[in-house]
């Protein structure tokens, strides 16, 4: 079992959950089996969030709350955008709540929430779903190397 403990540039693998302040699972590895990897400072985490790692070795558990600001941010108001209703068709529906992929120019895709269907035109939110939430996380650090 490694001894090391989790800092700057060391590969860690977890599991871990994320619950939203009614208690509900928003988000958990243990869903799929499949922990997640990632390198500390590699910049998959907010700093805050890494914070709240150091020093947690092999076999430890912990819980940790995180407001907005320190895990996906406050809502941007940047980031909601209008569109015509008609660039939508019967196998893209703009309903209120619908998640729907828009391909960017680089080719890749970006996930956009329906807010408001109104007057012809469709309120896309950009944010991040869990941005503006506090959230409670719950890790359990599988592995940690160099």
């Amino acid at each position: 079992m490694s001894r090391l403990s989790i800092e700057h540039g060391l590969e860690v693998v977890m599991h871990f959950t994320i619950r939203l302040s009614d208690g509900s699972v928003a988000d958990s590895t243990l869903a799929s089996g499949k922990p997640a990897r990632f390198r500390m400072g590699d910049g998959n985490l907010t700093d805050n969030f890494e914070r709240c790692l150091v020093g947690l070795r092999q076999g430890d558990k912990r819980e940790f709350e995180l407001q907005p600001e320190d895990a996906f941010g406050q809502p941007n108001p940047d980031n909601y955008y209008q569109v015509d209703a008609s660039r939508f068709s019967d196998d893209t529906k703009a309903e209120v709540g619908a998640i729907i992929a828009f391909t960017q120019p680089d080719g890749t895709d970006l996930p956009g929430i329906v807010r408001a269907v109104e007057n012809g035109q469709v309120t896309i939110d950009f944010n991040h779903p869990l941005a503006g939430q506090t959230l409670t996380f719950e890790v359990d650090i599988l592995g940690v190397s160099p």
